[in-house]
Formats: C-alpha cells, sequence, structure tokens
C-alpha cells in the first residue's frame, strides 16, 4: 500500500455543505476526534483507507491515505464511478425536473435527475432499444403516457426540457403536469435501465418506493433485481412492501447498538418456519427482523 494525495476539490466542499467537521463527527469533534473509511474489493485485491481528522477551520484533513499500488488505476475508477441517487422530491423548489438543461449535459444521468431530458435525448438518438424500453415500463406505470417529447428548444438550440404526450392527444405537456411519484418513476427507470457501461459501479437508492403506487412499487423492484446482475445497488428502505419483493440474504439489518450503528445480514434458515405463513414485510411490521426503534435509537433496513 502506497500513501498519495487525497483529491480535496469534493472533500472541502462537502464537508462545508454539511456544516463542518464538527457536525458531521459523531457528536462533535469533543466526542469523535477523527473518521476513518475502508473499502475492499475482490478479497481486498482493490483496497481503500483513509483517515480524516478536524482542522482549526471546521475542516475535514486526510492525515493517512492508503491504495492498494497493484489496482491503484482500477480502484480510482471504481470509486468515480460511484452514485447515490435521491429523488426524494420533485417539486418546483426540489429538483430541476421541469426546467430547461443543456442538450449535451448527457454524459451521465445526474443524481438529482435534473438532466433527465438531456439523457433521454441521448437514449432515444444512440440507444433505441433502451430507450424503448423504458417508455414502455413507463408505460406500465402511466397508461396515460405515450412517449416523452424531446428535442431542444425553439428559442435556444442548446438547451433541452423534459415534456411528454398524453394517450390519444397530440398535446404536449411539461414535467409539472405529471405527479411526484410518476416523475420519480421516470428517473429511476431511466437510471437502472441504462446501457450498462453508462451504469455507475455502485448506485445508491435512498428510500426509492417514496410516493410510488404499490404496483409501480412491484416495478421498481423488478428492475433492481434486474440491474443488480450488473452492478452493485444499495436501497436504504423503511417500506414493508419493498421487503416482500427480495429474499432474506438480500437484507442488511441496521440498528443503534451502543452508540453505534451495526449491521445484521438475514439467514433465511432462521426465518423458514416464520416464512410459510407470513412475508419479509410482515415479519419486519412483527418485529422479528429487528430494525425497529427501541430506546430512542433509529432503525432501518438496507437491501
Amino acid at each position: 500500500a502506497n500513501q498519495l494525495p487525497t483529491p480535496e476539490r469534493g472533500l472541502l466542499p462537502r464537508a462545508a455543505r454539511a456544516g463542518g467537521a464538527d457536525r458531521i463527527l459523531h457528536f462533535g469533534a469533543k466526542t469523535t476526534d477523527k473518521l476513518t473509511i475502508e473499502a475492499s474489493f475482490h478479497n481486498d485485491a482493490n483496497r481503500y483507507k483513509v483517515t480524516l481528522v478536524p482542522d482549526d477551520a471546521d475542516r475535514l484533513t486526510p492525515v493517512s491515505e492508503l491504495w492498494n499500488r497493484a489496482h491503484l488505476d482500477r480502484t480510482r475508477a471504481r470509486f468515480g464511478r460511484w452514485q447515490l441517487y435521491h429523488v426524494h422530491n420533485t417539486g418546483p423548489r426540489s429538483i430541476r425536473l421541469g426546467k430547461t438543461c443543456a442538450l449535451h449535459d448527457n454524459v451521465f444521468l445526474r443524481a438529482d435527475g435534473s438532466n433527465l431530458a438531456a439523457f433521454l435525448y441521448l437514449l432515444r438518438r444512440k440507444h433505441e432499444g433502451v430507450y424503448d424500453l423504458i417508455r414502455r415500463s413507463v408505460r406500465l406505470v402511466a397508461p396515460f403516457f405515450d412517449d416523452f417529447v424531446l428535442g431542444p428548444t425553439p428559442f435556444n438550440a442548446d438547451m433541452i426540457r423534459l415534456e411528454w404526450s398524453h394517450v390519444g392527444s397530440d398535446a404536449h405537456f411539461d414535467a409539472t403536469s405529471l405527479s411526484d411519484g410518476t416523475l420519480r418513476f421516470m428517473v429511476l427507470t431511466t437510471l437502472l435501465l441504462q446501457p450498462k457501461r453508462l451504469v455507475p459501479s455502485i448506485v445508491v437508492l435512498d428510500q426509492p418506493e417514496l410516493g410510488l403506487h404499490p404496483y409501480a412499487i412491484t416495478m421498481l423492484c423488478s428492475l433492481v433485481k434486474s440491474a443488480a446482475v450488473g452492478t452493485q445497488i444499495v436501497i436504504a428502505t423503511q417500506s414493508p412492501l419493498v421487503l416482500d419483493h427480495f429474499e432474506p440474504e438480500d437484507l442488511l439489518v441496521a440498528e443503534r447498538h451502543k452508540g453505534a450503528s451495526t449491521f445484521t445480514r438475514l439467514d433465511s434458515r432462521n426465518l423458514d418456519p416464520w416464512l410459510e405463513d407470513y412475508s419479509l414485510g410482515q415479519l419486519w411490521e412483527k418485529n422479528e427482523l429487528g430494525g425497529r426503534p427501541q430506546h430512542r435509537e433509529h432503525s432501518d433496513l438496507t437491501t
């Protein structure tokens, strides 16, 4: 392993936006004097570890950083393709799905979905089969939807706006005419069905089921399982309905224990008697899986 300089252009602004190092460290710098992050892939063939400490300017500063030199480029590339998708809010004051974006902002789908129109425009021109699959998937959840209307805006050929057409009508509508759940499903469907070479190496979805119809949740889980064949997908959820679409070994139960977060993978052998009569979601509701608030400590489930 070799020590290398940490790129600070991403770390420092993110720490500042979160309120500084004291807000990020558990109960502040007086309680937690450092933050260590370690990740490894392929039985430690690709490994990364960094230790960060707060400085006098309330910034997180790296004091040590270790990479496996033999696989340095591969590890950097893998980290560079991680992406957290956060599309909880789709209103006019949150993510910018309904606003214009640059026509050529289509190298990847942005984490907030703000370049969805430009990205779909690329897929329609270069990956027609993928685009058609996205369109048909959206129609299964929103039968009134006919197709996306994609092209440069009339007064600026370098910009594009998300519009769509209604079944049986030649009128065009903008994104604000759709429900938050439908917009969210469009972003997630595009993310999960995009060409494999464009998919991030790890995709993190934070409660993607919010605002979705139960049938849309079923569709979403099917898309997740299909996409997970080629990439790592992590979902944080509090939905029993989402759990019903996965196997016990897919689930990690997150709980607080003595002030620390612990993660336990479920074992179907311990649940087989229960699963004869109940689904995973029902077992969670019955508090047989853990992952429930106890003694004011937060719990969650991760797939």
